[in-house]
């Protein structure tokens, strides 16, 4: 049996003085930093080990641009979006950048100049999105200018960034080409950094996000393209609504294209559609303002589904992905 560790004298004493909010991370079998003799994981580890496990259905709900918060992480391959923080920016810090993905999947940047660059794709140690990056927005604006940030493991009462971003500024994503917007310079880049570019350039997915309609966009595959769609309505109502537009043959986008199922992402629903290869981000502006006026109807209807619309809908769910 191992030994137990010796109470450090006074170590009652501390637990007295420190908080719940002010006893640090450490290893789950460290003891506890708040001197009550037990194991971290048996005291005020539980809270962090709660917080791990817990998966927060919707961890964008309540940010401005929800929808598309979900399509840059989960669809959109190289995209930037300028954040707002409650009470402006920290002295020294000229800009907060949302990215899809960084170099060397780094979970956020800061650059030279003092800016900082938050990645959005990167893997989480808890079951709240929202709160990881909180967490790593933090630390980057106290970073040394020049260095990335390392991922961790977020404090569970720590802030989540609905408590960070200010809510009443609009979040407008601007999808890119490649990867460029990762240096200001990129032919001065390191080799690393330069081979990470060249990977990850050669990997994206042409995509355009439409601008006639809310959160849609557009993707080029090799067979065929794509429309992905991600809709805020609640999933039961939206799969009715499309039932009945799919039973009604009012579910394309045009001649060519079909929907073909839906992607569940972080609580949302995003319907996918085929698109002919020959048809382009532009092309695809039109039908999809058109279809977006038939949802709206169709959304509003409260009669029970047909047996047509009721086929149409077990169609739609079986042929649902689960991304997250």
């Amino acid at each position: 049996m191992a030994k137990k560790r010796p109470q450090t004298k006074g170590t009652k004493g501390k637990q007295s003085q420190l908080k719940d909010h002010e006893v640090p991370v450490v290893g789950a079998r460290e003891p506890c930093p708040c001197g009550s003799g037990r194991r971290y994981k048996a005291c005020h580890g539980r809270a962090a080990a709660h917080a791990v496990t817990e998966l927060v259905q919707r961890p964008f709900e309540g940010l401005p641009g929800e929808c598309d918060w979900v399509a840059l992480r989960e669809l959109v391959p190289a995209a930037t979006a300028e954040l707002t923080l409650q009470g402006g920016l920290p002295d020294g810090v000229p800009s907060v950048t949302l990215a899809t993905v960084l170099p060397m999947a780094w979970p956020a940047l800061r650059r030279d100049d003092g800016s900082v660059l938050l990645g959005l794709q990167n893997d989480t140690s808890s079951g709240d999105i929202s709160r990881d990056l909180a967490d790593t927005l933090q630390r980057a604006l106290t970073t040394e200018p020049g260095q990335p940030v390392p991922g961790r493991r977020a404090p569970a009462d720590g802030p989540r960034l609905q408590d960070l971003l200010d809510a009443t500024a609009p979040f407008e994503p601007v999808v890119h080409e490649g990867f460029e917007f990762w240096v200001p310079d990129a032919e001065n880049a390191t080799p690393e950094v330069t081979a990470s570019l060249e990977r990850a350039n050669a990997a994206a997915i042409p995509t355009v996000k439409l601008a006639g309609v809310d959160s849609a966009y557009w993707c080029e595959t090799p067979e065929k393209n794509h429309l992905r769609w991600v809709m805020p309505h609640g999933e039961e109502q939206l799969l009715d609504a499309l039932a009945r537009l799919h039973a009604a043959g009012a579910s394309s986008l045009g001649e060519g294209t079909r929907l073909v199922g839906s992607f569940r992402a972080h609580g949302l629903t995003v319907p996918v559609w085929d698109l002919p290869s020959g048809m382009g981000a532009q092309d695809v502006e039109k039908p999809a303002a058109e279809f977006a006026e038939r949802l709206a109807t169709a959304l509003t209807a409260t009669e029970p589904l047909s047996p047509e619309e009721r086929r149409a809908r077990g169609g739609l769910t079986n042929r649902q992905v689960t991304l997250s």
